[in-house]
């Protein structure tokens, strides 16, 4: 079965003296206005590209200086675009920087914006000779090539049932057309894409899914994990599909999953602890 496996500055404070602080006999010079402006600037450009990293950015931020980076090759994915030299902000959210040099704004969204190379849940709503159309929760339906599949040809197409769950992947995505999807790898393997059978599947925000996936593992993933057995697929689009051998296994990893979203690391595992503790 088809499955993915999950195995600052800081504030300052200025506290106000309760006695007088002795007169200096020594001249005082005063700094022209400009000076101080040129020196914060100074300060501010020295800053590096990747100060902004796992912080909060808001529309209209400047995150990177092309003009600093000029023998790089910078790739931008959501919420980013290019001013000329600058790499500035469009969405709210937090800068992430995937190595080398790979930008992105993640925020959370019921809605889903499809990517290049996303991994996501679809579910079939048609059926063509030459594609299925899949709902990826995006603006528009996904179409699947029937020869998107390991091995794919003429005489073997898939044979899908309205309402199948597949886990793809997305190989075209750009406003004028309808994202293209693909259940095979870069290397052609069907790996873990394909029909997920079973199991039961749900909505959560993007940015939940993305926490699912992150790593090291998710702490409400790796506590579930030590004491249960389970199957999971996550995609970006905000999807999740689970299965165990019981239903009510089933039934506590997907509340744990859908309570953890608002709580810290240290407040997951507690969480899960006590749902284990409830089960027994």
């Amino acid at each position: 079965m088809p499955h993915h496996k999950l195995a600052a500055g800081i504030p300052c404070r200025i506290c106000s003296l309760p006695f007088a602080l002795p007169r200096s006999s020594a001249p005082t010079r005063s700094v022209p206005k400009e000076t101080l402006t040129s020196e914060m600037n100074a300060e501010t450009s020295d800053a590096p590209p990747t100060s902004l990293v796992d912080r909060t950015v808001v529309p209209g931020d400047t995150v990177l200086d092309l003009t600093a980076m000029a023998s790089q090759t910078i790739k931008l994915g959501a919420g980013l675009r290019q001013d000329c030299d600058t790499i500035s902000v469009m969405k709210a959210g937090k800068l992430r920087l995937s190595k080398p040099n790979k930008y992105w704004v993640e925020s959370s969204h019921k809605r889903y914006v499809p990517c290049v190379e996303d991994t996501v849940l679809g579910i079939v709503v048609d059926c063509k000779p030459d594609n299925f159309l899949v709902d990826i929760k995006a603006p528009t339906l996904a179409f699947l090539p029937v020869l998107a599949f390991e091995g794919g040809t003429r005489r073997n197409i898939p044979k899908f049932e309205i309402g199948t769950l597949l886990y793809v992947r997305v190989v075209k995505a750009n406003n004028s057309m309808n994202p293209e999807l693909s259940c095979v790898d870069e290397t052609g393997k069907a790996s873990e894409f394909g029909q997920l059978k079973d199991g039961y599947m749900f909505e959560t925000s993007t940015g939940l899914s993305r926490m699912l996936l992150s790593s090291p593992t998710c702490p409400v993933l790796e506590a579930l994990g030590k004491s249960l057995s389970y199957e999971i697929a996550v995609g970006l689009n905000g999807r999740v599909w689970v299965n165990a051998s019981s239903p009510s296994t089933v039934i506590l990893v997907s509340n744990a999953i859908m309570n953890s979203e608002s709580l810290s690391g240290v407040q997951q595992k507690i969480m899960v602890e006590k749902l284990m503790q409830r089960l027994q």
